[in-house]
């Protein structure tokens, strides 16, 4: 009870907060709260109207309106245990009709506790969440409380992307038979795809659509609706790829960092037959969210990729052919950025972990 006070009582400040100046390459930029005094905030979920959703790791759904965030009731038990929780949220595409919202989590299993994405109605006050059902759950999961993934993507056909880590057991990401360390490709009906590419491989799940990741925490669509990760290496060799169905992203055979020890991971950096990294970081940022921009605020940075950095406390920008890192935002503000979205107005939408809070970025005066 004190702490639910303790967060009405700073969101209703937001509306007057004063936004924070950051220097950007495209000149200052305001940040402004919009919601603070947040538990492990992991995903942000902008609802047509401007109101929107926060997830917190520790399993509550938070509904933000006129500057107060009240708790939404109905959202599914999860297992809170070490990196997981209740994790992402997307709002539906046609959410106008639908009034649907997709989130992923740990759900608690017989042995452990897997990757699951659940759909619900969130009702028009949004207090709470109706028609629950789950979608999709990866077992078995297991008794690690590491690499969950775990964002949800809807494309533009409605098909759902969902990033699953391989929860510390490392060959299991090259073993189609299980889910660990894969991206799946599901319909909003939790089917499967008849054009998924390992559908009839009596070898393989149908879901899966790629394999071979270690903990992917970020995915974005482009432009053109290329799906985009970023993903956790180990020690070294964070990478953001682009994704194709059907291929092997390497892990653990390939990687440009080193194991915690020091020993080397596989065969090296790269191997015929799997895919290379369109960028990657070493030392290691501890990637997050991901966002491709549309421009719309910004015009110089169409189509650039945002991700935030868990590690070193600051937003990277990356463009260019090859793909590279060419800015990173930082401030006070970037405190740990856990997720990084684009509302339709064109703002950036950010979280600092660190700090508790939701910024929304505008351009500056």
């Amino acid at each position: 009870m004190i702490r639910a006070v303790a967060i009405l009582v700073l969101s209703l400040g937001v509306g007057s907060a004063s936004a924070d100046v950051l220097q950007t390459s495209s000149g200052p930029v305001q940040v402004t709260p919009m919601i603070e005094g947040l538990d492990t905030p992991w995903a942000i979920g902008i609802l047509p109207d401007g109101t929107f959703l926060v997830t917190e790791r520790d399993g509550e759904l938070l509904y933000v309106a006129n500057g107060q965030a009240d708790r939404v009731k109905g959202v599914p038990k999860v297992a809170t245990r070490g990196q997981g929780g209740l994790l992402d949220v997307t709002v539906a595409r046609d959410f106008a009709q639908s009034r649907e919202v997709f989130l992923t989590y740990s759900k608690p299993q017989k042995n452990g506790a897997g990757t699951a994405l659940a759909v619900a109605r969130l009702s028009k006050d949004g207090h709470r969440l109706t028609k629950l059902r789950v979608l999709f759950e990866a077992v078995p999961g297991g008794s690690s409380g590491r690499h969950f993934g775990s964002r949800v993507v809807e494309a533009e056909d409605g098909t759902l992307f969902v990033t699953i880590g391989d929860r510390g057991d490392r060959p299991a990401a090259q073993d189609r038979s299980n889910l660990m360390g894969t991206i799946i490709r599901i319909n909003r009906d939790g089917t499967v795809p008849a054009d998924n590419p390992f559908v009839g491989d009596a070898n393989s799940r149908p879901e899966i659509w790629t394999y071979g990741h270690r903990n992917p925490q970020g995915a974005g669509l482009d432009a053109q609706g290329r799906l985009w990760v970023s993903e956790h290496g180990a020690k070294g060799g964070d990478e953001v790829n682009l994704i194709a169905p059907g291929q092997n992203y390497g892990w653990p055979i390939i990687s440009y960092g080193v194991h915690y020890s020091g020993q080397k991971i596989g065969d090296g950096n790269a191997k015929p037959g799997l895919e290379q990294p369109q960028h990657y970081w070493d030392p290691s940022i501890a990637p997050s969210g991901l966002m491709v921009y549309s421009g719309q605020l910004w015009p110089q940075w169409t189509g650039d990729i945002f991700v935030g950095s868990l590690k070193f406390d600051y937003i990277a920008r990356l463009a260019g052919t090859p793909l590279r890192e060419v800015e990173q935002i930082e401030g006070p503000e970037t405190d740990r950025v856990r997720d990084i979205v684009e509302a339709a107005d064109g703002s950036i939408w950010f979280i600092s972990v660190g700090r508790g809070v939701v910024y929304r970025m505008t351009p500056g005066s």
